[in-house]
């Protein structure tokens, strides 16, 4: 079976939000901390992490992960890859370096703010890291194959994902949206069927990059899931245990830590 884990479920401040003295920030509910967007998916052969933000030290070590076969990234954004530089544990336990899959822009960048990973002549220990280049087309991962699904987040092309396994007897499937602002008709066909949607719900109020929580409800809504969980949430979206019980039947609030058999 898939399983899903949520690393991170905050936007790129986390929540408690730095100086902030809102109720949200004050909540004692561990629900209300949110940890920047992450995500996790195994089938129990293949286990992958969707994006690689400053949380992501912390995020392996409260689950406790010892080895992953790849990293996935959605954008070039300094919340969702900055802390790839933590790769190096895995490459020093597990011996191997860590492909990590992203469009040629994202690439480009993870290039340029990790230059020394890259570097004709290296420091002993840098992260050891081998890029893939994310296309149109699905591609396997070890026994997940992945679906690449594109949309925007103001004006900069984001890629979510659509993750099966191909083991055999294996059926759920998730689609793993976030940062999105805006997708076309044509990227939610390719999500027709998962059993799972995860989709990005900032705020209740408009704005520029980012789904509302109003606009993450018409996408879960088109796309027809089973079950649909909300993540990248700011501490606008308000506490947990009040907002929960409003969402439509089969949309949930996630939180960090959460984990989904799917």
């Amino acid at each position: 079976m898939l399983k899903l884990t949520f690393l991170g479920t905050g936007t790129s401040q986390g929540v408690p939000m730095i100086g902030c003295d809102c109720r949200v920030c004050r909540s004692t509910d561990p629900r209300d901390k949110r940890l920047r967007t992450s995500a996790m998916v195994s089938d129990g052969t293949t286990r992958i992490v969707i994006d690689c933000g400053p949380d992501f030290r912390y995020q392996m070590l409260r689950q406790g992960v010892k080895d992953i076969d790849a990293i996935l990234l959605t954008h070039q954004h300094t919340d969702h890859i900055i802390g790839l530089d933590d790769v190096r544990a895995f490459n020093y336990f597990c011996s191997k370096e860590i492909p990590i899959y992203a469009t040629a822009a994202v690439q480009e960048v993870v290039r340029k703010n990790f230059d020394y990973a890259f570097a004709e002549r290296r420091y002993p220990g840098v992260p050891e890291m081998s890029l893939h280049t994310v296309g149109q087309e699905p591609f396997e991962v070890g026994t997940l194959l992945i679906t690449p699904i594109y949309g925007l987040h103001y004006r900069l092309p984001v890629v979510g994902y659509r993750i099966a396994s191909k083991l055999a007897g294996e059926s759920g499937e998730v689609a793993y949206l976030t940062d999105f602002n805006h997708i076309e008709d044509g990227e939610i066909e390719k999500m027709r069927g998962v059993d799972t949607l995860v989709v990005n719900a900032l705020r209740h109020e408009k704005h520029i990059s980012h789904f509302t929580l109003g606009e993450a409800l018409e996408v879960a809504a088109k796309v027809g899931a089973r079950q649909s969980w909300l993540t990248h949430m700011s501490h606008q979206i308000g506490l947990h245990a009040e907002e929960e019980p409003k969402l439509p039947e089969g949309v949930h609030f996630a939180y960090d830590g959460l984990e989904l058999t799917l």
